[in-house]
C-alpha cells in the first residue's frame, strides 16, 4: 500500500469522500476512482458500467467494481446522462489500477448541474480527509 506522500492526485479534478474524482471541461465530466481507491482495493478484475442515456443524481450508485480483495460501490460525484463508458475497461479491468485518471477512467456524463461540482473537494481537501 502506497504512503499518502507516493499517491498520485493530480490538480485539475475535484475529489469526493468516498474517492471518486470528475475532471470537468463544460458541461461534460469524466469520472473514475483516485489513486488511493485502487490502491485500497488492490487488483482490479471486473468493473460493472452503466449504459449510455442513464441518467443519475448526484450521489446515486453508477456501477461497481470487483477486486481480488472486495467488490466496491461507484458514487456520482455529480448528476448527469451518461454519454460515453470506457470500453476499455471491458477486457482491461487493471488499467484502473495502472492509471486511474488517464485510460482508467469510467465513465462520462453530460451534466446536469455544474454547481454541484462545488462541493467537492481540491487536491488538499481530499488529502486531509485521508489523513483522517
Amino acid at each position: 500500500m502506497k504512503e499518502l506522500n507516493e499517491l498520485n492526485l493530480p490538480e485539475d479534478v475535484k475529489y469526493t469522500e468516498d474517492h471518486e474524482w470528475v475532471k470537468l471541461s463544460g458541461d461534460t465530466a469524466k469520472i473514475g476512482i483516485s489513486d488511493y481507491a485502487q490502491d485500497q482495493l488492490g487488483d482490479i478484475v471486473f468493473v460493472e458500467l452503466p449504459g449510455v442515456g442513464d441518467s443519475f443524481a448526484k450521489g446515486d450508485e453508477f456501477g461497481t467494481l470487483e477486486s481480488v480483495k472486495a467488490v466496491s460501490e461507484l458514487y456520482m460525484p455529480v448528476g448527469g446522462e451518461v454519454t460515453a463508458i470506457n470500453e476499455a475497461l471491458e477486457d482491461a479491468p487493471e488499467l484502473v489500477n495502472t492509471d486511474p485518471y488517464g485510460e482508467g477512467w469510467m465513465i462520462e456524463v453530460k451534466v446536469s448541474d455544474a454547481s454541484e461540482a462545488e462541493s467537492l473537494m481540491n487536491k488538499d481537501g481530499y488529502l486531509e480527509v485521508l489523513k483522517g
